[in-house]
């Protein structure tokens, strides 16, 4: 017993003193007074992808770094000796390569020491003087940041948020102690996606959602950071002795577990030796400049694609510019999206008077007018903002100028209460209040304007509202509909939750005026809530569901409620009680439209609807599935979308048609887009029109009136519509709007003031003038060269790294399009001075000649970058990509209206070497601002470097086995392909260059990764040269003149025609003999019938399960009778298909070719005119025998020895047959087709039945075919058609539709083997044909016939 106590005693004893060193040593770090402590720092930033033999970009910074005590809490630090490298080569057989003039210019400054507070472990305020930029700041943080150690002495592992470089994220502790070797480690690790604050800048992802349930099982950004420390103890504490910090980057525009790229940043402090030398400090103020947390510099003007050094932004700018438009004048540069971007880049550095200064200079010079009014929305400054502004209240811009620049500026500026203050004051003024359009537009623009700094600011103030609210206010007191309805959709806009109440005030059935405002404002409001739905879902779904089932409304606002509940995703609770209300549902509309929602919700796949997918699946079962069978006149909703969760990309489309049971139109059709990709959501588009007041307006008629017949209802609707000036000033006939990323840029509202306005502006003097001016260009000649470019999109994600430089994501896509055109137009005899005394009858006589040439020209140019972007330095990967293509043309085109002739002539023109260009690739590239010809840009997948590639699933290049065997990248993929167009004499080829990285890994990423490079070029062939290319129309009696070959087709019933017949068919069937074709002995089809049927038993379980061996009896078809409308039922398949047959022969039989004894009605040649004078092309001729209702189409080659020829026959027999032959081949022998048509009934109902027969047909054709049937069996299962064996003809196809009802169908489909039936098929419309065949729609025969009476009709 003694001896356990006596253990127990021994184990307590050690253990205090265990704890006690523990305690002593997990004391904070301390620095004496009298002593300069004295580290050894290095830092690396080094990006591309973690596989050995590719290449890589970085930088790397290494120092002495001297720490010494002012104060008890105050020190100073400074760097000796500072060096900077830079490295863009294959990782890891290239080095480092010092930035020497760099390290040059920036060591002056990067020695200069700071001051900073540090208490308990903690850093506090930094301190420096005023020369010290942000950037250099940045970097004394990133080590300072290895030093904010928050060590508790009573835990060894805890969690906390500690503040840092990159902000407030969730850092874990974990402290162990190594007793042999006298120290502890403490192990601190950080959690970049979890952060309380977090410092970091987005550029144009404001209108983008965060899909949260998109990256919960795939992410495509990982980061992470950790830090480990071996501290001794110390006089006064402890001492660290070394600290490593590494913090990694992953990112895949896929998911990254398939590959993705790497940013790594890796810092070293080692403890060299202490030192007495005190730290001086400058003779200058020393500034407070914030804390630990990174400021952002000059990099957030700074675009990561190239590096410029702005020492004159004016004269940079103007050079810019000049170079932009010397240089895309016939035709676009390759490069000019790149020069676009560096003038977008220098214009965000220049001054609001460098900005007036340039303008003053170029004004008055319309190209470079042109071009700046272009580049200065895509700036997104402030001070381009009130640039725009005030250019247009000056008058020095019109309102075409000021709506381009302003739309796009509203949406690109960065915004703050500066730019929001500014839009305000720019929608109250009131030059812009005279002009509704525009202030509609800048109104709009100050909503999204809200809503964008709402998201840099989340507690935006709700007082930025209170002046739209004021509106809202005013305009109801005053019963201002349009004003209403415009703070509507700018508070949609906006999107702010105080908003809720003041839209609440516009909607019906909550104790508000909103009843007895128009329907219109009533959608309008409850439209004006989904974006406020996005943030507050749960404020908005009572709303939405109390308005959805308040059956007091009006069907479309329950409708639209519907939409916005949907938006919200509803729990599974609420869409079950939605559900449960719908089984009670009166409205048919309500319902039908709830029902569809519900059903398509079902299938939806993308993440964020997950949950509500999953609910409508419970809910559907509690509907009744009577709702599905509804018609398409009721109201519905169709979502439909996918997502490839791999790829983390998708897309989905919305729409809704909301309908109305007293009208035909549908009141409100909207649709929507909205993509998904890389953990991102946004809608992309929508658009919606409105018909309510043509609705109303046509209510209102007699027309309504469901008494009268249908001819006296159109009589009464083209009364209504024709009588518009009767309509109040203030009603809506229909409306349009338009959104662009969730934000509505346009709206119109069609009524009574509009059409007054146009009216005059149609029949006014204007189009004349208008008409006359652009008649005497043409005759003048027009010369055009034009340019327009566009910044498409600039997305970009700026964060700080451990080390205190910053890195970013970027992507650019910028484009410039060019052409140049001339038109000369030659008008024989000339035209009066006069437009408006121009007849029809001058017009017949004139032969109008156009000579057209274009040169149209586009480049794009596209960047993807991740990588460090610093005004001294950037080093990044990028992948770049390029579009270039030049497409001239030349064109002559002749209309001589009195004789019936068109003509259009291609003529040749001189094309480039390429005329589409496609080039994509992956760089590693670094430069400095010293430096700029020192630029290293390394591809990123070297074609010919050795690989040690480890497997697949190792992600990082320190875990490759040194004795894995070299594998050499795979093969570059080079082709060229080439075609040559016969007769013309034209060669096309594209030339296809690829190598990638797939060697490495079987993954999207390694596909893409590498070059690839497509060129497009076309050039003249080896033949005779082509004067031109010809497409010659001739109208009327005088085509059978321009045919420029004799048309003949061999008669069968002469000698001469069996003569040349019989020898065809020898050279045919000698073909026959070489080449398989479609038509089979008898023995060879009765074999292969008689393997069929012994096979039927072996066939799979389900085919044999649901095919029908025994036929059922289906009744026969059976025409019309020529004096009844339904024939007798025992009337036969064959006689009635033989008897028309027959008349179909006979009347070809009486003319074999219709040109013998008929015109043409038109002809149409295609030929090409070569240098040899050689006829190539075909003609087309059109000829119509009145007397026997047959038309006959006729296709020949016009070479000499070329009988090929395409002949058409079609006849209607009777008002319910038409029988059409096409054959083709050498004097149309060689292949045939014919097609019948016919109206008659199936047992006691009306039906349609199509054959088609023929006797041979090419081969690809019957290959193509014999694949396609191996698919019908399942097709027509799954189709839930009824299948049975049946011995149908082998050349034969029969498709016969009955009609048993005007909402359903009987179809019955006969091919080769089998029949094909399907019962009761329902319609979405009823089809007006009554059970004998006649049209239920009672049509006025006389008023059809008889123009002056219908346009009577029409006008009254």
């Amino acid at each position: 017993m003694r001896a356990v106590v006596l253990a127990l005693t021994v184990a307590l004893v050690a253990s205090q003193q265990i704890n006690l060193e523990l305690t002593q040593l997990s004391s904070v770090p301390e620095f004496a007074l009298d002593k300069t402590y004295v580290y050894k720092y290095e830092a690396l930033l080094l990006g591309g992808l973690p596989h050995e033999g590719l290449a890589r970009a970085g930088v790397k910074v290494s120092s002495k770094v001297l720490l010494s005590a002012v104060t008890e809490n105050t020190f100073l630090m400074k760097l000796l000796d500072p060096l900077l490298y830079e490295y863009s080569g294959i990782w890891p057989k290239d080095s480092f390569v010092p930035a020497t003039k760099l390290t040059s210019a920036l060591a002056a400054e990067l020695q200069i020491p700071i001051k900073f507070e540090y208490a308990n472990g903690v850093v506090g305020k930094v301190f420096a003087p005023a020369g010290v930029s942000p950037t250099v700041m940045n970097l004394h943080r990133g080590i300072l940041n290895i030093f904010q150690l928050n060590l508790k002495k009573t835990q060894n592992i805890y969690e906390l948020q500690e503040a840092g470089v990159q902000g407030v994220c969730r850092t874990h502790y974990i402290i162990n102690e190594d007793p042999k070797a006298n120290h502890i480690i403490v192990t601190k690790s950080k959690d970049l996606s979890h952060c309380k604050e977090r410092i970091m800048k987005d550029i144009g992802l404001t209108y983008t959602e965060k899909c949260v349930e998109c990256t919960k099982r795939v992410k495509s950004l990982v980061e992470a950071a950790t830090y480990n420390y071996i501290m001794k103890p110390a006089a006064n504490g402890v001492l660290i002795s070394e600290a490593t910090a590494v913090e990694l980057y992953q990112y895949s525009p896929f998911n990254e577990i398939h590959g993705a790229a790497q940013m790594e940043a890796k810092q070293t402090l080692a403890f060299v030796e202490l030192e007495k030398t005190p730290i001086v400090p400058i003779k200058s103020d020393y500034l407070a400049r914030g804390s630990l947390q990174y400021e952002f510099a000059s990099e957030i003007l700074q675009t990561p694609i190239q590096l410029l050094r702005i020492s004159d932004a004016p004269a940079q700018i103007v050079e810019v510019l000049k170079h932009l438009v010397e240089h895309n004048v016939a035709m676009v540069h390759d490069d000019a999206p790149l020069k676009y971007v560096q003038l977008v880049q220098l214009l965000r550095f220049a001054t609001l008077e460098n900005v007036e200064a340039i303008w003053a200079q170029f004004k008055d010079k319309p190209v470079y007018r042109h071009w700046l009014l272009d580049a200065l929305p895509a700036v997104g400054t402030p001070v381009i903002l009130k640039f725009i502004k005030d250019k247009f209240l000056a008058g020095e811009c019109t309102i075409a100028e000021f709506i381009q620049a302003l739309v796009v500026a509203l949406q690109m500026v960065t915004a703050d209460l500066d730019t929001i203050q500014l839009t305000a004051s720019l929608a109250m003024h009131e030059k812009i209040a005279t002009i509704p359009a525009l202030r509609e537009v800048v109104m709009l623009g100050y909503g999204s304007m809200i809503a964008k700094y709402c998201v840099e600011v989340p507690t935006c103030p709700a007082e930025l509202l209170r002046p739209l609210h004021d509106i809202s206010a005013e305009a109801i007191a005053k019963n201002d509909i349009h004003e209403i309805t415009l703070a509507l959709k700018v508070l949609g806009n906006a999107g702010h939750p105080a908003s809720f109440k003041t839209i609440m005030k516009h909607l019906p059935g909550l104790k508000t005026a909103g009843a007895s405002l128009p329907i219109r404002v009533q959608v309008d409001a409850i439209m004006a809530m989904r974006n406020i739905a996005k943030k507050e879902p749960k404020l908005v779904q009572p709303m939405a569901l109390q308005l959805l089932l308040d059956r007091a409304l009006h069907p479309e606002v329950r409708m639209v409620a519907c939409i916005v509940l949907f938006e919200t995703r509803p729990s599974v609770a609420l869409i079950s009680g939605l559900a449960g209300a719908l089984r009670i549902e009166t409205n048919m509309q309500v319902a039908s439209f709830a029902y569809s929602h519900i059903k398509s919700l079902t299938r939806i796949t993308a993440p964020d609807m997950a949950t509500v997918a999953g609910a409508a699946n419970v809910a559907i079962k509690l509907l009744s599935p009577m709702l599905d069978r509804l018609s398409y006149r009721f109201s519905r909703a169709l979502q439909l979308d996918i997502y490839h969760t791999p790829l983390m990309i998708g897309a989905a489309g919305s729409a809704y048609m909301i309908n109305d049971a007293a009208t035909i139109l549908p009141r409100a059709v909207v649709a929507k887009a909205r993509a998904y990709i890389a953990g991102a959501a946004a809608d992309v588009f929508e658009i919606g029109v409105r018909t309510e007041g043509i609705q109303e307006a046509l209510l209102q008629s007699p027309a309504a009136d469901e008494s009268v017949d249908r001819i006296t209802k159109i009589k009464r609707t083209l009364r209504a519509l024709t009588n518009w000036k009767a309509l109040p000033t203030n009603q809506s006939l229909a409306s349009v709007y338009i959104k662009l990323l969730g934000q509505e840029v346009a709206f119109v509202n069609i009524d009574k003031t509009i059409i007054e306005q146009a009216i005059p502006i149609a029949t006014g003097p204007k189009p004349r003038e208008l008409l006359k001016e652009a008649l005497k260009a043409l005759q003048e000649g027009i010369a055009l060269q034009y340019a327009k470019p566009l910044l498409a999109a600039e997305v970009r994600r700026i964060f700080p790294t451990a080390v205190g430089v910053p890195m970013e994501f970027s992507f650019y896509t910028a484009a410039v399009a060019a052409a140049s055109v001339n038109i000369q137009a030659t008008i024989t005899p000339p035209l009066p001075e006069q437009p408006e005394t121009i007849t029809l009858e001058q017009l017949k006589r004139t032969d109008v000649q156009i000579r057209a040439e274009v040169k149209p020209s586009i480049a794009l140019q596209t960047f993807a970058v991740m990588g460090v972007n610093t005004a001294w330095i950037q080093a990044a990967v990028m992948a770049k990509g390029k579009i270039h293509t030049i497409v001239p043309g030349k064109v002559v085109a002749r209309a001589d209206i009195l004789k019936g002739n068109y003509k259009v002539e291609a003529l040749p023109v001189e094309v480039p070497e390429h005329i589409i260009t496609m080039s994509f690739e992956t760089i590693a590239v670094v430069r400095n601002i010293e430096d700029p010809s020192a630029e290293r840009i390394v591809s990123l997948v070297p074609e010919l470097s050795m690989q040690k590639t480890p497997y697949a699933g190792d992600r990082s290049s320190e875990n490759t086995d040194p004795d894995m065997p070299a594998v050499r990248a795979a093969t570059p993929f080079h082709k060229t392909f080439c075609l040559a167009v016969p007769y013309i004499e034209i060669k096309g080829c594209i030339e296809v260059h690829s190598h990638n990285a797939a060697f490495i890994e079987n993954a999207p990423l390694f596909y893409i990764i590498g070059q690839h490079s497509v060129h497009v070029s076309v050039a003249r062939g080896e033949g005779p040269a082509v004067e031109k290319l010809e497409l010659e129309v001739q109208v009327g009696p005088r085509a059978a003149e321009r045919l420029l070959k004799q048309i003949n087709l061999v008669d069968e019933d002469t000698p001469e025609g069996k003569s040349i017949l019989m020898k065809l068919r020898e050279i045919l069937e000698t073909e026959a003999k070489e080449v398989p074709v479609s038509s089979e002995s008898s023995s060879s089809r009765s074999s292969r019938r008689s393997r069929i049927i012994s096979s039927s038993s072996s066939s799979s379980s389900m085919s044999s399960s649901r095919i029908t061996k025994t036929a059922t009896m289906i009744e026969p078809f059976r025409k019309f009778h020529k004096d009844r409308y339904m024939a007798p039922h025992g009337a036969s398949k064959a006689v009635s298909s033989g008897s028309t047959g027959s008349s179909f022969e006979a009347i070809r039989k009486q003319a074999k070719f219709l040109g013998n004894s008929v015109p043409p009605v038109f002809a149409i040649i295609v030929r090409a005119v070569r240098v040899d004078q050689k006829l190539l092309g075909y003609q087309l001729a059109v000829y119509f025998d009145k007397p026997t209702a047959r038309v006959q189409l006729i296709i020949s080659s016009i070479a000499e020895n070329d009988n090929l020829k395409i002949c058409a026959d079609g006849v209607l027999l009777s008002k319910h047959k038409v029988t059409a032959k096409l054959a083709w081949g050498p004097e149309c022998q060689q292949y045939a087709v014919t097609a019948k048509a016919e109206a008659g009934v199936l047992g006691e109902f009306p039906a349609v039945r199509l054959e088609l027969e023929w006797e041979r047909l090419p081969i690809i054709v019957t290959t193509y075919a014999k694949k396609l049937s191996k698919h019908i069996t399942m097709a027509a299962l799954r189709a839930g058609f009824k299948l049975e064996r049946a011995t149908n003809s082998e050349k034969e196809v029969d498709l016969t539709v009955a009609l048993p009802t005007q909402r359903t169908l009987n179809i019955i489909a006969r091919i080769p083997e089998m029949t094909l039936s399907r019962m009761a098929v329902r319609l979405p419309v009823a089809v007006p044909i009554n059970p004998d065949g006649t049209f239920s729609i009672h049509i006025d025969i006389e008023t059809l016939q008889n123009p002056e009476l219908l346009l009577e009709t029409i006008t009254n």
